[in-house]
């Protein structure tokens, strides 16, 4: 059984981070180029591409300013950012690039800092890994014993780099060198694959006796065998045009001193090690990286631990709770609140858990017009819900119109201290009340399209706001503005990009466009209680108060009395290979470019952007969206998309865009009727499924649920990995951990908060045994699983090269 629970032991990894900027960078071609120098930083796991910044134009030190986040979905050695100049008429040239291994990244976990450039060599951009077998034999001849042989086993290779975004055509070059010697042989070419199968043995002399007479390549009778090592070079046949080196490593023959026999993986290294000589003054790059690893154990090591959470809710008083001493512990980490979110609102109790912090905070709270206004645990539990349940509320109410903002570029400054010259501040003031009127409008339009959750909570904000301050009226309306306007839109509008509204960070000439929506947006939705500062009271003047109240009173009545109703809103959309579906049975089924578009009600395919659509497929019909092998079309990152009809195949760009769509496109069809519970990860050919060998021609296998999912958010949460995040802060938070069990100890002896304040003034402890006892429960809860850890922790795991 422990087997067998080892085996769903899952290593999840995910990055975020900023690429902030660079400055003085180095020659790229000519020198007269380099006052028109436009760059572009990429990140790339080993050689695969997974994000790009936008272009920044003329400049030698550019402010990139670009947020980024993805999982992980595969092995990888380096983390790498390249810095390229954009070419007019030509391939994009390398100007640099930062290179983090795996290892190393958690020594820059969290910290901004600045970065040499290195030069790009070809020959140092390696990825995947090789899996060798020697062995030490004598060759018996009539003479007697005549030589020793050593004999190599290329067995196979995974992991190797695509070529020109498609898999390679790999070889491998397998040699014997030495002082006095250099044997060289080959492998066959294996084609399109970066998983290559050799299977293929070489054979080589390494000791020659006096006696043996065959004829060889040693320059003297004996050779010392320790100062011989195996080579092995990997290459991408390139047909007529030159072969890409793919890597090599090197295996010291002494290996074999104790034993004859050596088999082990080994990591491709760089030519050589890599260069040595000292680069050039190519300039640096500022980056804040933050990689996390999830190491996950099965679902029973959890329970403990989840319960224990999940009874929060139930727990009185609230402060006393498990989740709510999480957020105490934790107050300074804001990431700490995000897995406690996810993992009540899978269960169904977030509601419950937020109805009983925003009480606990209104009890603290003195006036009314401060309401919900700090950074509390109630505050930020709200924000994350509002993120996740809110992104498809907000592409249907903000997207068109920051579409709008972005490709106009209309100036809207109203500070006659920023004005550039030749702007105009009337027109300036018209650009801004139009686009607030519009984002005033297309919210009022689309309250009814607020998500339920966000509905069912708000409800309960106003419900209880009326009753602490019942002689306030206004103050059931604040307590809904504060988040739904302050907090909610007027935060999607000045990030657009950190709610995936927009692919990159905006200039700044745009940027202090939205950052002037963004004021108005917060002035108006708060209905002036904000700071009288210059832009508030320049943004008031442009409006009828009265009529913008008027609009805030009519959102917040609409979300809290209705029930969310799901607009129409454009999800993503991409460029990608899509399979043709082949309507004639005789016939080449190639792959085309073909324009992507997801919405919430359905998928299309386009020829191009703009044009109509080539084929729709409506989202509840879709019983499938899975990973397909490689093996299938010998193509990386394949999906597929199962639905009523022919199943569509798609190759994204790289690993992580593969991921975010299927992501993407199982939010929406997880809660569908006839969803599968089987499915084949090949294709149909030749009459029988590749995978399974069965001849039956159906798009989907039998097994089907037929019962749809009691969802109202379709949300795919990994509650383990939730948990696990959770135990990891609170283990790395052990100091503070302690400073409130002392808390809780001193406050019941000595009957209240006199002794020691400082060092527990930053908790909240109405109840100093029962939070005690809840805190006795976490440390009993966190002890076994840290067992668990440390049980299933394999030091003898090993691999073939360092």
């Amino acid at each position: 059984m422990a087997e067998e629970d080892d085996v769903r032991i899952r290593v999840l990894q995910s990055l975020r981070g900023k690429i902030c900027e660079a400055k003085n960078l180095g020659p790229v071609s000519a020198p007269n180029r380099q006052r028109d120098l436009c760059t572009f930083c990429t990140i790339s796991l080993d050689q695969e591409e997974v994000f790009r910044t936008k272009v920044f134009d003329k400049s030698l030190s550019p402010f990139y300013g670009e947020d980024f986040f993805f999982e992980i979905p595969r092995p990888f050695q380096y983390l790498s950012f390249y810095i390229y100049a954009k070419g007019s008429f030509q391939r994009d040239l390398p100007v640099g690039k930062v290179s983090i291994r795996k290892k190393d990244l958690y020594q820059h976990s969290g910290k901004e800092q600045w970065f040499s450039l290195q030069p790009v060599d070809p020959n140092s951009e390696v990825q995947g890994k090789v899996h060798l077998e020697m062995r030490l034999s004598e060759l018996i001849t009539d003479n007697g014993p005549g030589c020793q042989q050593l004999l190599v086993r290329i067995i196979e290779c995974q992991g190797l780099p695509l070529i020109s975004g498609q898999n390679c055509d790999p070889y491998a070059t397998v040699a014997l060198v030495g002082p006095s010697r250099s044997d060289h042989k080959k492998t066959k070419v294996k084609k399109k694959t970066s998983d290559p199968h050799f299977e293929e043995t070489f054979s080589f002399e390494v000791t020659r006796s006096s006696s043996y007479s065959k004829k060889s390549n040693f320059q003297v009778e004996e050779e010392d065998i320790e100062k011989l090592e195996i080579k092995v070079d990997l290459w991408n046949n390139g047909n007529l045009a030159q072969d890409v080196f793919l890597g090599e490593t090197r295996v010291s023959i002494k290996i074999l001193r104790n034993e004859n026999f050596h088999k082990a993986w080994y990591l491709l290294q760089p030519k050589g090690n890599g260069n040595k000589h000292k680069p050039d003054d190519l300039g640096s790059l500022r980056l804040k990286v933050n990689y996390v690893e999830d190491t996950v154990l099965p679902s029973s090591c959890y329970k403990p631990l989840c319960n224990l959470l999940l009874k929060s809710p139930d727990v009185k008083p609230i402060s006393a709770s498990a989740a709510h001493i999480l957020g105490d512990i934790c107050r300074e980490r804001y990431e700490a609140v995000l897995p406690l979110v996810r993992l009540l609102l899978h269960h169904n109790r977030l509601v419950p858990f937020l109805t009983a912090v925003a009480a606990l905070e209104l009890e603290n709270t003195q006036e009314a017009n401060t309401i919900f206004r700090g950074n509390s645990l109630a505050t930020r539990c709200i924000d994350d819900m509002m993120k996740i349940v809110g992104k498809s509320y907000l592409m249907g109410t903000l997207k068109p119109v920051l579409d709008e903002i972005f490709d106009s570029n209309k100036s809207c400054e109203i500070d006659p201290i920023k004005l550039k010259e030749g702007d105009n501040v009337d027109v300036n003031k018209e650009n801004l009340q139009n686009y607030v009127q519009k984002i005033f409008s297309s919210i009022t339009q689309s309250s009814a399209s607020c998500p339920t959750l966000m509905c069912d909570v708000f409800r309960s904000l106003r419900h209880m706001a009326s009753k602490r301050f019942p002689v306030d009226p206004h103050v059931q309306y604040s307590a809904v503005s504060s988040f739904v306007f302050l907090r909610f839109f007027a935060v999607a509008v000045l990030s657009p990009h950190s709610f995936q509204l927009r692919p990159h960070h905006p200039d700044p000439e745009i940027s202090r466009t939205l950052t002037l929506i963004s004021k108005t947006i917060q002035t108006l939705g708060s209905w002036g209680s904000l700071s009288k500062n210059k832009l508030v009271r320049l943004a008031l003047d442009l409006f009828h108060n009265s009529h913008f109240r008027f609009s805030c009173v009519c959102v917040c009545v609409f979300i809290c009395c209705c029930y969310g109703k799901l607009a129409t809103a454009v999800l993503t959309k991409y460029t990608f290979g899509k399979r043709a579906q082949g309507r004639k049975r005789i016939g080449k089924r190639n792959f085309k470019k073909r324009w992507l578009r997801v919405t919430n009600r359905e998928l299309s395919y386009h020829k191009h952007r703009g044009k109509e659509a080539l084929c729709i497929i409506d989202v509840k019909n879709i019983r499938a969206v899975e990973k397909l092998d490689e093996s299938a079309f010998n193509r990386k990152n394949m999906f597929q998309v199962v639905h009523a009809e022919k199943p569509l195949y798609v190759q994204a760009g790289n690993c992580v865009e593969a991921c975010e769509w299927m992501e993407v496109l199982s939010q929406f069809s997880r809660c569908n009727e006839r969803r599968l519970a089987n499915f084949h990860p090949s294709t149909y050919t030749g009459g029988a499924w590749q995978c399974c060998k069965g001849l039956s021609d159906l798009s989907f296998p039998p097994n089907i649920i037929e019962n749809p999912m009691l969802a109202n958010l379709q949300l795919d949460i990994d509650c383990d990995r939730e948990t696990e995040r959770i135990f990891s802060l609170l283990t790395c938070n052990d100091g503070k951990f302690q400073k409130m069990e002392d808390a809780c100890a001193s406050i019941a002896v000595y009957q209240g908060p006199q002794r020691e304040q400082d060092e527990y003034s930053k908790f909240t402890i109405q109840d100093p045994k029962e939070t005690f006892q809840t805190l006795k429960q976490l440390r009993n809860v966190m002890e076994e699983l840290q067992t668990q850890h440390d049980r299933r922790n394999d030091p003898t795991a090993k691999y073939g090269s360092l």
